[in-house]
């Protein structure tokens, strides 16, 4: 994890979008950390109009962010955990998700704010959750990495 690089995001006039926050349930605690975090990063960019929908797990992440965009959503924020196993599980639903999400945004041309965090072990996630002590809050970034295209996207409207 390099944390090096992270740029500053101007999420300035967000305040009339409307986003949906999809959350898996798995590993409670890291999703905890990057709910808050999310919602942290909707807030201070204004943005009121937000939909919270809760999935059992990573893997459905992309069929609940596809309704949502459906929905007319401006942006859809992802969020989930897998944490590596000793088994292939962890590559498929890896794969998966974030092949899924990506067609979601390219087919609905809605942004999906990449929160999946794909780690070894739980410290790893622990520390990209955004809770007290974690290094990043993949939450808060995901979150304002939708809200930023969503807005670059607005601008290019004629």
């Amino acid at each position: 994890m390099s944390g090096s690089g992270t740029p500053t995001i101007d999420v300035e006039g967000a305040g009339g979008l409307r986003v949906a926050v999809v959350a898996a349930q798995w590993h409670a605690e890291v999703m905890d950390g990057l709910l808050a975090g999310a919602l942290r990063a909707l807030a201070e960019a204004g943005v009121t109009d937000v939909r919270v929908i809760r999935v059992p797990g990573s893997f459905e992440l992309p069929v609940a962010a596809q309704a949502a965009a459906r929905s007319g959503y401006d942006a859809v924020v992802a969020l989930g955990v897998v944490i590596r196993g000793g088994t292939p599980h962890f590559d498929f639903v890896c794969t998966a998700a974030t092949d899924g999400l990506l067609r979601v945004s390219l087919d609905a041309g809605v942004p999906v704010g990449f929160g999946l965090l794909t780690c070894d072990d739980d410290a790893q996630a622990l520390d990209r959750a955004g809770l007290p002590g974690s290094r990043e809050d993949k939450g808060y970034e995901s979150a304002q990495a939708a809200v930023a295209t969503a807005l670059a996207i607005n601008r290019l409207a004629p």
